[in-house]
């Protein structure tokens, strides 16, 4: 045990919530050790072989594992490692092994490492998150390839067995998807992001995680006492007696608020003087629309239709679509579901079709614009929203709308969709409510402009904030800068919702913003009409607008619109929050 038994608290990024209390497990990342050796041409078959033996070997683990994480989770989670199959199926990197051996004349490994070092290189210099990222599922896959070709074991990971912590400088996706969930109660890393493949196996699994820990590997002992609050984002080594106290406290409060909030479901959101905000759901997949049920939002604000299409070789066809949007729609009749049209680029890239490499994507080809530009693909998607539309509660939404003219461009495409459903003789909405996202800030000063072409809008205040403010919302070096209580944010936000009103339209939002309680009040009082958030979030904000009447709440709005500063704008947000709904806001800072 070391000497300095004081307690150390770290700050990283919290990437899925939940406090988890265990020993310290240290997963050392070592590379499997590679012995250059040099080889005669008679050796040379033999060498190829053995490649080929890794190959196989390697795919067939990749499907074990993928099989598991589906068994255990679903097919979305399992298809992290569809990545890592097509490094083993690149011709490309396959062949440039192949040809390195007779010319270097060295074994394999040596071979295959040089290669893949390249590779992993390139993709880790990109500026892109998402690309960057991806060097992660190269190097997983090399590691299992040379341990394939060495005859080493599988991770260690798999032989825990008591619970931990368990603390590496990164765990690779395939690592995260061998977790046994009774033994590790969560992991923390030097390395990482929000959207790393990691993190996503950890929501996925539910299992609290702190990632961009920077130096962690290095400064915790095995078997030390480790805090992990995937909430905030803090690890706390030694926890004292008191600390541990107060956790243990906030994860007892935190049970009870659960079951307490679990009896608004079928309650109206609704202020004490009956003033009512339309709580609806964001969700990615159909098998979301459980979590809607489940913790009782009134139908879904947001479907991000993009994750259909991502990490597989073909679009889906139209039939595909239709029965993803159709499954949603008809389970959760007659609540509306609006449906986003799809948002791709930025971060999210088509792997079937060819994408511009762009210095600065979240501004480039994407969303709307790539729709426009690729009428035949967006001509489908419009095709099959609109055949689910048959069931009556289905909405159109157009993400990144800057201008009146995409609007009409787009409504021109969905005519003809229309046209053709009816020469088809194909039922459909005729009377699909249409909107678009007020995300990037030309839109939200052109509202009166753009609110003729439309029936509601929803704004994404998590492009819109970064868009207005110019900082990049994933770059921790600026972070700070990121204030969705900034004051110009809420005068785009009070402008648009006025626009809204005056023209007859109704104004959600569907931002990050929507499912901070701390902020519920503030949007209430600007006379926002729904609020769209994770499905779990639903219970907590309903509780919030339940114990609120809406004068003082558009009195804060009002101060709030006076003020110069973002966090004396926060604190007010906070100080009335803190007042109406105190057992709430102790979850929170």
């Amino acid at each position: 045990m070391p000497v300095n038994q004081s307690e150390v608290t770290l700050q990283g990024i919290g990437v899925s919530p939940g406090v988890a209390l265990a020993p310290a497990f240290l997963l050392t990342t070592e590379e499997v050790r590679v012995v250059e050796r040099r080889i005669s041409g008679e050796e040379l078959p033999r060498e190829i072989v053995r490649f080929e033996e890794a190959l196989i070997a390697t795919r067939q683990q990749i499907h074990e594992i993928q099989g598991r994480v589906e068994h255990a989770l679903d097919r979305e989670s399992a298809s992290i490692f569809d990545a890592h199959l097509l490094v083993l199926d690149d011709r490309a990197f396959i062949e440039e092994v192949l040809r390195g051996l007779p010319i270097q004349l060295k074994n394999v490994e040596t071979v295959l490492r040089t290669v893949a070092d390249r590779y992993a290189d390139a993709l880790g210099r990109m500026e892109d998150d998402y690309l960057r990222e991806r060097a992660a599922d190269v190097r997983d896959v090399i590691r299992r390839l040379l341990r394939n070709l060495s005859g080493q074991g599988r991770s260690s990971l798999m032989n825990l067995t008591e619970p931990c912590i368990v603390v590496a400088h990164d765990i690779a996706p395939s690592e995260a998807a061998m977790l046994n969930r009774e033994k590790v109660v969560g992991f923390v890393t030097d390395l990482g992001s929000a959207t790393s493949h990691t993190a996503i196996m950890a929501r996925a699994l539910e299992i609290p995680a702190i990632v961009g820990l920077h130096d962690v590997s290095v400064r915790v002992s095995a078997g030390e006492e480790l805090l992990v609050d995937g909430v905030q984002g803090l690890l706390v080594v030694r926890p004292t007696e008191p600390t541990r106290r107060v956790y243990g406290k906030r994860a007892q409060a935190a049970a009870q608020m659960r079951s307490q909030l679990e009896t608004l479901r079928s309650q109206p959101s609704e202020t004490l003087d009956g003033y009512r905000v339309h709580l609806a759901a964001n969700i990615e997949l159909p098998q979301d629309a459980d979590a809607v049920l489940r913790h009782g939002a009134a139908g879904v604000g947001l479907f991000r239709t993009e994750f259909l299409f991502l990490q597989r070789r073909t679009l889906p066809d139209e039939t595909e679509q239709l029965r993803a949007y159709e499954e949603v729609a008809r389970r959760l009749a007659p609540d509306p579901v609006i449906i986003r049209t799809m948002d791709i680029g930025g971060d999210k890239f088509l792997s079937a079709i060819k994408m511009p490499t762009e210095l600065n994507p979240f501004m480039g080809w994407r969303a709307i614009r790539f729709c426009l530009a690729q009428p035949e693909i967006f001509l489908t998607q419009l095709r099959a929203i609109l055949r689910a539309s048959a069931s009556g509660n289905v909405k159109i939404m157009y993400p990144m709308i800057s201008t009146a003219d995409e609007i009409i461009q787009a409504n021109r495409i969905l005519e003809q969709a229309k046209s053709e459903l009816r020469k088809e003789g194909l039922p459909f909405d005729e009377n699909i409510e249409v909107g678009i996202m007020i995300e990037v800030p030309s839109a939200a000063l052109t509202a009166r402009q753009i609110a003729p072409h439309v029936r509601f809008f929803s704004i994404g205040t998590n492009d819109l904030i970064q868009y207005t403010l110019a900082a990049d919302r994933v770059n921790e070096r600026i972070a700070y800068l990121y204030e969705p209580t900034h004051p110009a944010i809420l005068h785009l936000l009070q402008t648009t919702i006025e626009v809204s009103h005056q023209a007859g339209i109704w104004t959600g939002i569907c931002g990050e913003v929507a499912g901070d309680p701390v902020l519920t009040p503030l949007l209430v009082g600007l006379g926002v009409d729904e609020l769209s958030l994770s499905p779990n979030l639903v219970p907590t904000v309903k509780s919030i607008i339940r114990r609120l009447d809406f004068p003082r709440a558009e009195s804060l709005a009002r101060k709030a619109l006076n003020c110069d500063s973002a966090a004396e704008i926060r604190a007010m947000c906070h100080a009335l929050t803190n007042e109406i709904a105190p057992d709430i806001m102790s979850n929170y800072r």
